[in-house]
């Protein structure tokens, strides 16, 4: 099977235009037409429904989707790997964007800075998405807020979290800081379940974001609240640009490592678990500067 073949099924699908993924593929709608003619023809089956302004996939075509996104990242595996020649290991890594905001960041960098000669592959995912592909064997390791409970997944608990509610408004009441300018910030459904518990008449926010470090950045922008984990705004507070909100109760979150129980790399994932540490104090990011009026 061509590689190109299943990039190129893989562009179209994602842009459902050929000539979009023509442009990203740096090559002819022509040549994209005739990859995606030829591996219908390999297969046997239509993979796109193909109508005069829309393409969607064949009932054939979703069922192949996964195949062709398991061989590319093995693909990409393999390369990378045989590349590496015979002195370094590799793994295969993937968090969820929550969990990115909450630490695995610098999770990589002590990991890179104790396994210098460890090759990293880092992706970020959906939870769904991130489960499968470690079921699929794609990755060797995932970092996610809500595990699933599934046999063959092995369950690590790395890290603790606290969320706290947090306005640019110093002194602000609960109900002041919900009341204007408040952002949901999606840090999944038990917190979610959790925050409706504790402020059931509480009025439906304008706004939702699901990565906190851009609801940060919004409501340092543009005023507001919203709940962000403690390390996340360590800086903020210290600096004087956020406040925390006067009675608001925190949510506890934890952070869990999951990865197969059957790997012949459970020695080294267990290795680089250990180096996942809750740490507070963070370096102050870079601001862009407010334009003088």
């Amino acid at each position: 099977m061509d590689i190109e073949l299943l990039r190129t099924f893989l562009e179209v699908e994602r842009l459902r235009h050929f000539r979009k993924a023509s442009e990203e593929l740096f090559v002819t709608q022509a040549a994209v037409s005739s990859r995606i003619k030829l591996l219908e023809e390999t297969l046997g089956v239509p993979l796109f429904i193909r109508q005069k302004r829309q393409i969607d996939l064949t009932p054939e075509g979703h069922r192949f989707k996964r195949y062709a996104e398991r061989l590319i990242a093995e693909w990409r595996k393999a390369r990378h790997d045989v590349s590496l020649g015979q002195t370094a290991s590799q793994l295969a890594v993937g968090g969820t964007i929550r969990v990115w905001d909450a630490g695995m960041q610098e999770w990589v960098h002590d990991v890179h800075r104790t396994y210098p000669e460890l090759a990293l592959i880092l992706e970020y995912h959906t939870p769904e998405t991130l489960i499968r592909k470690l079921l699929d064997g794609q990755l060797d390791l995932g970092f996610i807020l809500e595990p699933p409970q599934i046999d063959i997944i092995n369950i690590v608990q790395v890290a603790e979290l606290e969320l706290v509610m947090a306005s640019t408004r110093p002194d602000v009441t609960v109900e002041e800081a919900m009341a204007d300018g408040y952002i949901s910030v999606d840090w999944g459904l038990s917190a979610a379940l959790q925050h409706r518990r504790l402020y059931p008449d509480a009025p439906e926010p304008a706004i939702r974001i699901a990565n906190a470090s851009v609801a940060l950045d919004f409501i340092l922008e543009f005023g507001g609240a919203a709940y962000f984990s403690w390390r996340e705004i360590a800086d903020e507070i210290k600096g004087g640009e956020v406040f925390l909100v006067r009675d608001a109760a925190p949510i506890p979150r934890s952070v869990y490592a999951i990865h197969p129980v059957r790997t012949d790399r459970l020695d080294l994932i267990s290795d680089v678990i250990s180096e996942f540490k809750y740490r507070v104090a963070l370096p102050k990011r870079p601001r862009r500067k407010k334009q003088d009026n």
